[in-house]
């Protein structure tokens, strides 16, 4: 992806699975679980997010994503101040404090519609999967593994994408019997596409909450790969 993310890689024991379950099956079980209406495609509907981070005051996003409309909005208040970022196919608009900002106000502010846009992808991306997996540009053809990761097995499948979308590389673990997404992470590149190991960090889901009759997660907490340092909590809220 081409936004950052606010994310010790601890493989354990790896093996291909024996059972051979392809790549496809595995996200097909995974929709099914989180989405088994089919409804991320034509979701319109608004939800609230609490970021917690050590040593910085809590953060409240209120978030709405209409995706036939092509229509994204995060108000989002932190102590005094509240930033308001709207998006509308290839238009856009920021507020801060309720007051309506040009572009030169906006960079003042250290706003732009290009963060604008990094929210959109950020938020339609992770409260979208694993159905965004199925995105164009997307690669999953990889063998499904077999995985212990925190001292719980899981099945994982390794993603990355065309280079017009970005050079991460991506694991995501399921429960092998539920298969509910259970933790992701993510890697950087070098200049030849080798993986960094110690870069990029690891996602720990848990709970889920239904909007749209979708299960999202409802805790996200964030984390290093290369020392397990914990950088914060993303809490779902209706």
């Amino acid at each position: 992806m081409r936004y950052t993310l606010f994310f010790l890689i601890a493989f354990g024991q790896t093996t291909l699975y024996s059972q051979s379950i392809s790549s496809e099956a595995v996200l097909q079980k995974a929709i099914d679980f989180h989405d088994p209406n089919g409804n991320w495609k034509t979701f319109n509907n608004a939800f609230t997010v609490e970021m917690t981070t050590p040593n910085a005051s809590k953060r409240t996003s209120n978030i709405s994503i209409n995706l036939p409309a092509q229509y994204f909005k995060v108000e989002a208040t932190r102590d005094t101040v509240t930033t308001v970022y709207e998006v509308y196919k290839d238009k856009c608009s920021m507020t801060y404090n309720s007051v309506v900002l040009d572009s030169a106000m906006a960079k003042s502010k250290n706003m732009s519609c290009e963060r604008a846009e990094m929210y959109k992808n950020y938020y339609t991306y992770l409260y979208g999967l694993p159905m965004k997996l199925e995105d164009p540009g997307t690669d999953i053809n990889y063998p499904v593994e077999k995985r212990v990761f925190k001292g719980k097995t899981y099945l994982v499948l390794k993603v990355t994408y065309t280079e017009a979308v970005g050079s991460d590389v991506w694991y995501f673990y399921f429960d092998p019997k539920s298969y509910e997404m259970q933790v992701y992470q993510f890697f950087k590149t070098d200049d030849r596409g080798n993986l960094i190991s110690d870069s990029g960090e690891y996602i720990l889901l848990t709970g889920s909450e239904e909007i749209s009759n979708i299960k999202m997660p409802k805790i996200r907490a964030w984390y290093y790969n290369k020392d397990d340092k914990y950088l914060g909590t993303d809490t779902l809220l209706k």
